[in-house]
Order: C-alpha cells, then structure tokens, then sequence
C-alpha cells in the first residue's frame, strides 16, 4: 500500500512540475506596460502556425527604413474573424498597435492593427486569452 502511495505521490509531482514547461508561452516575450504605434509598409506576411507573422518596414527619423516584426494570434482564431493568407500583401501600408518586446528588438504583439485601407483589421483578441 505504502508502495501505491509513493507512486502516486511521485506522479503527482512529475505533473505538477511539468505543467509550466508544457505551457503556451502565447505573449509573454511582451511587455504589457510597454504598447507603442508604429506605422509601415509591409514587407512580408506569414499566415502559418503557431501565431501568424507580419514583416513591416518603417521610417525613422531620418527616413531610414527600419525593419520591425509584428505577431498575432493563430491563422484558426483569425480566420474566424475573416482573415486569409491575401488579408495583408506586400506594399500594404499599415498602423500597428501593440506590446513592445522585452528583449528591445523592433517586435510587438499585435493588439491592434489599421489596414490599407484605413479600417480596423480584427484581430481576434478577445479570444486569445
């Protein structure tokens, strides 16, 4: 009986310590005190797994182009909102609203993005959490 306890004592703790590892890491590479704007140009568009990509380039200050990347939620949650793998091309201009990465780098999670033709793109967040 002692046996059968220990086993399951031991089970239990491999579950509880594994769980964390198995877990989504969804958008916690962001900061969530940190949202800034940046408006762009697309410059590529990935609607794939596991978060749908989006490659931008802006101008800085001195009309340098400066490469940024935005990431969204998966392609199955966007395209319940209406989104395809044409939703965003090359050229497109954009304004996109989202948490700067922790790291520093020219990254954001996107939480709101206004497309080409100056609407709001869903972007499905409410349902990602």
């Amino acid at each position: 009986m002692a046996r059968t306890w220990l086993a399951l004592a031991a089970a239990a703790a491999v579950a509880v310590w594994s769980a964390p590892v198995s877990a989504h890491h969804g958008s916690a590479a962001y900061d969530p005190d940190h949202v800034v704007t940046v408006t762009g140009t697309v410059t590529g568009f990935e609607f794939s797994n596991p978060h749908v990509l989006l490659y931008f380039e802006a101008k800085t200050d001195k009309g340098k182009a400066d490469p940024w990347q935005g990431e969204l939620t998966s392609p199955n949650r966007l395209s319940r909102v209406g989104w395809t793998k044409r939703t965003l091309k090359p050229g497109d201009s954009i304004t996109v609203t989202g948490m700067s990465a922790k790291n520093g780098k020219h990254s954001l999670w996107i939480q709101k993005i206004i497309g080409p033709d100056g609407e709001p793109l869903p972007t499905a967040s409410d349902t990602d959490r």
